[in-house]
């Protein structure tokens, strides 16, 4: 049984072919540029295969809502020429077959829950701090959704006091994605992170806004564990940093050995690397084949 996967990001896709145990097959990357672009060469690559279901993981926002008329559509995203697009409904269209449909980092999270960092609990936060910066939620092994999916890279801080960088979210400047993403990094210093590495405060002010947002997610929602993937997660030294400031913030306030004496287990790396994402969309494409056959 083959299954299609699309893990949506902002500056590409990565399309799959797998089974339902995860194992991948095939793998294709295409970039993000207008839907008129980017949807027809994805759509090319899994025409190639007999899949039963398409499991999407996409950027946002997007409407999660089945009752609403716009399911399945991206909505209010800063990638004007996404703004509306309904993804669902076109390939639904093209492949025929039932799709399966969340946030790149529900994907990520739903991943890393069944066979990456989170496997054996209930439930799991996954941050990703890359081209932008969201978070996915599963509690009771079920996504949490409100009106919406949650957006956490949105949440705004308390500014570090050497740091006077405007911010660059074109919708409220300096929130975490404004001030802590990759292209954020970018803008602020010069150079990407990946050319940062030995820049001590860069650093030390990523660090604290990344620590001061992880902060608000445990004495909000208090999750199982925390993975942080990411382009910019992958400068190692922010691990140690984000642990030990997270520690002091919360000043002992909660009193759980997640947080004092296993900390190093409680935020830790993703375990499925880069493939957290595309391993969640496969997820979604093995539930939407089951529900689609209850449904029938």
């Amino acid at each position: 049984m083959y299954l299609g996967g699309i893990e949506a990001g902002g500056t590409k896709f990565v399309c799959a072919i797998g089974d339902e145990n995860g194992k991948i097959y095939a793998r294709e990357r295409v970039a993000t540029e207008e839907p008129k672009v980017t949807i027809p060469k994805v759509i090319a690559f899994f025409r190639q295969f007999d899949i039963e279901s398409l499991g999407i993981g996409s950027f946002g926002p997007v409407d999660l809502n089945k009752e609403s008329p716009t399911y399945g559509h991206i909505t209010s995203t800063p990638k004007l020429a996404w703004a509306n697009f309904p993804f669902v409904k076109t390939m639904e269209e093209a492949l025929n077959v039932p799709v399966g449909f969340s946030t790149d980092v529900n994907g990520a999270a739903l991943g890393e829950l069944h066979q990456g960092a989170g496997k054996g609990l209930d439930g799991c936060l996954y941050i990703t701090v890359g081209t932008g910066i969201g978070a996915g939620l599963i509690a009771g092994h079920r996504l949490l959704q409100g009106m919406s999916h949650p957006e956490m890279g949105h949440v705004l801080l308390r500014r570090h006091p050497e740091d006077h960088f405007d911010g660059i979210c074109p919708y409220h400047h300096d929130c975490l994605e404004g001030i802590a993403s990759g292209p954020a990094l970018e803008a602020h210093w010069g150079k990407p992170a990946s050319e940062l590495a030995d820049q001590p405060l860069v650093w030390e002010i990523e660090a604290e806004y990344l620590a001061q947002a992880l902060m608000q997610y445990v004495l909000i929602v208090s999750p199982k564990r925390i993975i942080m993937g990411g382009g910019v997660m992958k400068q190692e030294q922010l691990f140690p940093m984000i642990r030990t400031r997270l520690q002091e913030l919360l000043a002992g306030y909660v009193d759980l050995p997640e947080l004092k004496s296993r900390i190093n287990e409680y935020v830790v790396p993703p375990a499925l690397g880069d493939n957290a994402g595309i391993t969640g969309a496969l997820i979604l494409a093995k539930q939407a084949l089951k529900e689609n056959r209850v449904s029938n």
